[in-house]
């Protein structure tokens, strides 16, 4: 098992759009393989593997009740979007200690290629369909605090900064 670290916001990798796979190899297996017993050990329900450093487009995802069902996503895009908004409290361990009720769509579809290198659509509906959206921000260089008001993410940072001191 091997946790990685976590790129501590404001790093400029966090605002930095991830290349793109080429193709799904032994070395993408086993980042993904690194990201999702660090997705574990946070424990959360999915990681971008910027904010692990590795600027690559690849997520995992892993939002079911028993766990151990990560899906894994490289240059994950959203072809659709649900009309309908969900709530939820995001967070990011590249900025802990705070978080904030973001709005996003309810359910998407999704194209990336999985672990086999097969481009596949899925659709994600409530908390997952949350984190994958919350994964392809991360992936454009954005984090979920992107998409709060100015003051409520200047509220948010500065709460932050004084819990690290």
């Amino acid at each position: 098992m091997t946790v990685r670290p976590f790129v501590a916001w404001p790093d400029r990798r966090l605002k930095t759009v991830a290349a793109d796979v080429a193709v799904v190899d032994d070395d993408v297996r086993a980042i993904w393989k690194d990201m999702v017993d660090t997705m574990e050990a946070m424990p959360g329900v999915g990681l971008a593997a910027v904010q692990i450093g590795v600027m690559r487009r690849l997520a995992v995802v892993d939002a079911s009740d028993t766990r151990g069902q990560a899906v894994l996503m490289a240059n994950p895009e959203v072809l659709h979007a649900s009309i309908e908004p969900r709530s939820h409290e995001e967070a990011s361990p590249n900025l802990p200690g705070v978080s904030a009720k973001v709005e996003r769509p309810r359910a998407v579809t999704v194209r990336f290629m999985d672990d086999s290198g097969a481009v596949v659509e899925r659709d994600f509906v409530g908390l997952w369909a949350t984190s994958v959206q919350h994964q392809i921000d991360h992936l454009a260089g954005r984090m979920y605090f992107d998409r709060l008001s100015r003051t409520k993410r200047e509220m948010l940072i500065r709460r932050a900064k004084k819990l690290t001191g």
